[in-house]
């Protein structure tokens, strides 16, 4: 939730905005078996993704396309146990044309190019079991939802606070789930199910589905064979999918008998569904140049903005809940059920992450090269803008705002990723190549948000959260050219380790609570296939 946002449920967080724009190596096998130091270089089609220049050194036109296979394993640890989960999946990652126009005089040559690309895949699975458990989501909810009298969350025939008010969704959902209680004089103090004495654990289940696709056209100039320019225009599709079940079960809970209408000890079991979809389109400018100041030297610039991200996010939520106060009368839950929210569909816009590199390379005769690359993206400066918001009303009619409170999240949770690329390419004979590369992504999660002191805000119904620590990917790639035609493979090793959080750790001073959290490591092999023809 974005405390203190009266929108909370509809302004999307900066934790939406870090989930659907990663840094991935993906393109060509001859990209990816470089690692993807590729910004000095060229004569490749994912070239369009990284320094348009590139294109400049083609001197043929050439088509092609790549697939790849992607094995993956997922491993989740808490204290008390690890788990495992995998999958393996298929996926066409790129088409590509390239077209050259031979000139006379200083422009040697006139590129163009048109290519489609998947730029990033977000299926992922995480799976964490934590026990036992210090607190729990019901205690963090109450926490925020104080002062805010429970006229105001109960739904009713004729009053609905999902749309009647502005009070947070989950507030709404865990009240009438009977989740947070409120039993007394004072209606406006809530209490969650952990009090001292309780014992509990946690399970969390997340899966994450879709992608980010770019449809690239790029120019690019030759002049003199020294130096080469390049532009390129990125058209962006992207989906996201997200589902999540949170469980709690716990004894000697603190419970609601709805016979005395009162709080007593008891056993608590519920489960959190949520839902959640973030689809959009955009477009983005991509400039680059490549100098070549000897026939050995290569040294590339590229400069890429932000994309311009219009996304419509759609949620949904519901509670399954079954509560038993030891002293009710009767074998029968004293609360069971189910509750729901209603879809909730809403627009924002997303200025995504600035990119820069720079890359030198050595082309040592027609036989070796070598290329080392250094590119930063500015997660700290991505910016997010939310519909308009008056007086319990959305302006549907397409105002959109800063969001203030995401944008300084943004700020403090996130900060700028370095990024090192090293690749080799060695021609064995006129037909035979060999390729190898390394490529390393820091982290862009600032210490004091990944540490677990500081508290994180999410938005809607969905609490739980990932940060991720450092990327490496180690890759070997083969390549094989008869006459006009290429086929090319490149093997992809993936590993990164991330934190997991079921939700924010909360509280104040001594009373500070770590939430349920898990460490996760999730590797990857891909086996990347490209074919095409240059003519």
């Amino acid at each position: 939730m974005a405390l203190g946002s009266a929108a909370a449920v509809s302004a999307q967080s900066a934790i939406d905005a870090y989930n659907i724009t990663p840094t991935q190596l993906r393109g060509t096998a001859r990209f990816v078996g470089m690692g993807g130091a590729f910004t000095s270089l060229g004569s490749d089609i994912s070239c369009m993704t990284q320094n348009p220049a590139g294109l400049g050194l083609y001197r043929h036109s050439d088509i092609g396309l790549t697939f790849d296979i992607s094995m993956r394993n997922y491993k989740t640890a808490t204290s008390d146990r690890t788990n495992s989960n995998s999958e393996t999946k298929l996926r066409f990652d790129n088409f590509g044309y390239v077209g050259v126009i031979n000139l006379n005089g200083i422009m040697r040559s006139f590129q163009w190019g048109v290519s489609y690309n998947r730029l990033a895949s977000f299926d992922r699975l995480t799976s964490a079991y934590n026990l036992p458990t210090s607190t729990s989501l019901t205690n963090y909810i109450a926490s925020y939802t104080n002062g805010i009298p429970s006229s105001d969350l109960i739904v009713e025939e004729k009053f609905d606070p999902y749309f009647d008010t502005s009070n947070d969704w989950l507030s709404i959902l865990a009240y009438n789930s009977f989740m947070i209680s409120n039993p007394g004089a004072n209606q406006e103090e809530y209490r969650g199910l952990f009090q001292n004495g309780t014992k509990g654990d946690a399970l969390s289940n997340v899966r994450e589905r879709g992608y980010s696709d770019e449809y690239n056209i790029d120019f690019a100039g030759n002049v003199s064979d020294i130096f080469f320019w390049g532009l390129g225009i990125g058209i962006v599709d992207m989906d996201y999918r997200r589902e999540v079940n949170y469980s709690e079960s716990m004894d000697n809970a603190l419970v609601y008998n709805h016979q005395t209408e009162s709080l007593s000890s008891g056993k608590a079991n519920f489960n959190l569904y949520n839902w959640q979809q973030i689809s959009g389109s955009g477009a983005n400018l991509k400039l680059g140049v490549i100098f070549r100041p000897i026939e050995m030297l290569r040294i590339g610039l590229a400069v890429h903005t932000p994309t311009w991200l219009r996304l419509t996010h759609t949620t949904y939520a519901q509670t399954d809940y079954e509560f038993l106060a030891d002293d009710a009368v009767g074998d029968n839950p004293t609360n069971e059920g189910d509750f729901s929210t209603p879809d909730n569909n809403y627009d924002s816009r997303l200025t995504t992450p600035w990119r820069f590199m720079i890359g030198a390379s050595l082309v040592v005769g027609p036989k070796a090269i070598i290329s080392l690359d250094y590119e930063r993206v500015a997660y700290d400066a991505m910016k997010l803008k939310q519909q308009s918001y008056f007086g319990g009303d959305y302006n549907y009619g397409g105002g959109f705002t800063d969001n203030t409170y995401a944008n300084e999240d943004v700020k403090n949770y996130f900060r700028a990723a370095n990024i090192i690329r090293v690749g080799a390419e060695y021609r064995i004979n006129r037909n035979w190549s060999v390729r190898a590369g390394y490529n390393y992504q820091s982290g862009n999660v600032r210490k004091e948000a990944s540490d677990g002191n500081m508290y994180i805000s999410t938005a809607g119904t969905d609490p739980s959260y990932r940060f991720d620590n450092d990327v490496q990917n180690i890759t070997l790639g083969l390549g094989y050219r008869y006459k006009s035609w290429y086929a090319d493979i490149a093997y992809q090793h993936t590993s990164q380790s991330a934190q997991f959080h079921a939700y924010t750790p909360f509280g104040t001073g001594n009373d500070w609570h770590q939430s349920p959290s898990a460490k996760v490591t999730d590797k990857y092999n891909n086996i990347v296939i490209s074919t095409g023809f240059k003519f």
